[in-house]
């Protein structure tokens, strides 16, 4: 074989095992981000970008330009929502309907082992997020499920919603952000904020869901789609308790869902 054919070879199967090992990193753990105050208070997934890196001249250069176009990112139709296959669901349940069933508020009750925790859903500014959120409580999709990440350090948010409880659970779909800005500046989520947590990958959002007990400083690209409006008093009761390890972990108390009730219209 030639050595610039070789050169090409050798490259693309390079790139082919850099794009395995990112599927897999992906598929065994796609963990949640949440980044305040400069710290990263949780892990993200996803490995590093599966591309070839072109340093060389001559040769080396054309290796660029042997490799696969990248996919446009598909886009839902007006009045409707996009909803992504994703291989690393860990409970099965079907995708939403791509029509949100809700265009305005609507009352969810968190029931917990430590109480109620009441929320109004904002589906004029998130259709697409309470579409999914209501679609999943009513197939009981939370049921049982611990609220698995507590962060007092930084900032200050209970996070719930995957049903494995590993922070790298959620359904076999995901979808784009909603009214979100530049993840490079930082907003001020206010206590009783309820939002979307998501990994760095693009159209991320799935299941799980950070509730903000305390004015916290996150970077302005989580979907907020509703607020508390009573229960904070138990997220405060969670927070004292503290978590393992200390200032970001599992919550020293046990916090379970055990039922999302949606109102009827």
């Amino acid at each position: 074989m030639a050595g610039k054919d070789r050169k090409k070879q050798l490259a693309r199967q390079r790139y082919e095992r850099q794009q395995q090992r990112r599927q897999a990193q992906e598929a065994r753990a796609r963990r949640m981000k949440i980044i305040g105050a400069g710290v990263a208070v949780v892990a993200v997934a996803g490995g590093g970008a599966a591309i070839v890196a072109v340093t060389g001249g001559g040769d080396e250069q054309k290796v660029a330009a042997d490799q696969p176009t990248p996919t446009p990112r598909p886009t839902a139709k007006p009045g409707e929502c996009l909803y992504l296959p994703d291989g690393s669901g860990t409970k099965k349940v079907e995708n939403p309907p791509v029509k949100p069933a809700y265009k305005g508020k609507v009352k969810v009750t968190v029931e917990t082992n430590l109480g109620d925790i009441s929320m109004e859903l904002d589906g004029k500014k998130a259709p697409c997020t309470v579409n999914s959120f209501t679609h999943l409580a009513k197939k009981n999709f939370f049921d049982k499920t611990n609220c698995h990440r507590l962060t007092t350090e930084g900032i200050k948010v209970l996070q719930c919603g995957d049903p494995s409880g590993s922070g790298s659970g959620g359904p076999p779909y995901r979808f784009p952000n909603e009214g979100t800005g530049d993840p490079q500046k930082m907003k001020k989520y206010g206590k009783a904020t309820v939002a979307m947590a998501h990994s760095q990958q693009p159209d991320s959002n799935s299941s799980q869901f950070f509730m903000v007990y305390g004015d916290s400083q996150l970077p302005d690209d989580y979907t907020i789609f509703g607020k508390i409006l009573s229960g904070t008093d138990i997220l405060e009761q969670v927070a004292g308790a503290g978590s393992e390890p200390k200032g970001d972990g599992a919550p020293k108390k046990k916090v379970t869902i055990q039922d999302v009730t949606v109102a009827r219209k």
